[in-house]
């Protein structure tokens, strides 16, 4: 079980940042993958093979659970 999603973003100006968010409630591998996919479609837009964040830092290169 896991109780924190860890976002990769890689800014613009080439820093690496990790993004630690505590989950509301404790779940499986899975349902924090499941819910890191609809993190992605809601804070990002796919573009040249990139998902760029929508305020502008940079993109989005995975997860950890």
């Amino acid at each position: 079980m896991t109780k924190t999603l860890i976002i990769l973003v890689l800014l613009f100006n080439g820093e690496l940042v990790k993004e630690k968010f505590e989950l509301p409630i404790e779940m499986t591998a899975y349902e924090c993958l499941d819910f890191s996919e609809k993190y992605r479609e809601v804070h990002s837009i796919y573009k040249n093979n990139r998902h760029y964040l929508k305020d502008g830092r940079g993109t989005i290169q995975g997860f950890i659970c």
